[in-house]
């Protein structure tokens, strides 16, 4: 099986010049994995280059995959990502998939923005303070889920339960929903990819239960 040249033009869009050492030693798995991510899937995909980036972006935190996510994060450089939205795509997994898990990819995009010679830090995007990030989070908050749904989340948390509806408003709303660098909507579509790839966040079936 040889790669097709659509997904060679695709590969090298990302990876100008790049050599694959798994080409040389593992060549039946690569032309197929080539022709079917580089070609095939593409062709069904409504996603332009640079969001598709970035939802794979997500999902490699989500899935712990910091190799993979070091090489790809320099293909989203190498296609137009600019170096806040790169950050910003790790900021936005901080408050659903863990410091704990988030720290070794914040530190390899430190490396491969100081390798292409991008000075740190980049300029702040933060559009809150502590004083306001609750009310800012809370509105974002109800634009996107709804005034009566978010009212009543509020409303059916019993009083040792309230803290944790303002943590879900001020933290993952209101500290990090309204950066800027990246439209909510994308940042929506990258919250989903990352609780997809985490795993545990599928629909469930509360008739009978």
């Amino acid at each position: 099986m040889a790669v097709s040249d659509a997904a060679r033009r695709n590969h090298d869009d990302l990876f100008p010049r790049g050599v694959s050492t798994l080409a040389q030693t593992d060549p039946e798995l690569i032309e197929a994995f080539d022709n079917f991510a580089f070609d095939e899937v593409l062709t069904n995909s409504d996603l332009d280059v640079r969001t598709r980036l970035m939802v794979q972006l997500a999902a490699m935190i989500a899935s712990q995959a910091v190799s993979e996510f070091r090489v790809m994060a320099g293909a989203g450089l190498t296609i137009g990502l600019t170096p806040v939205e790169l950050k910003e795509i790790v900021y936005q997994a901080v408050p659903y998939v863990g410091m704990a898990k988030v720290f070794d990819f914040l530190h390899a995009t430190n490396d491969v923005l100081t390798e292409r010679a991008v000075r740190l830090p980049l300029h702040a995007q933060s559009t809150t303070t502590p004083v306001t990030r609750l009310e800012l989070g809370l509105a974002v908050q109800k634009q996107i889920v709804g005034n009566e749904r978010v009212d009543a989340m509020y409303a059916a948390a019993p009083p040792d339960e309230q803290h944790l509806q303002r943590y879900l408003s001020a933290n993952c709303f209101g500290d990090h929903l309204t950066r800027g660098g990246i439209d909510v909507q994308t940042r929506e579509l990258l919250t989903f990819a990352m609780l997809t790839a985490l795993g545990g966040a599928d629909a469930t079936q509360l008739s009978g239960s």
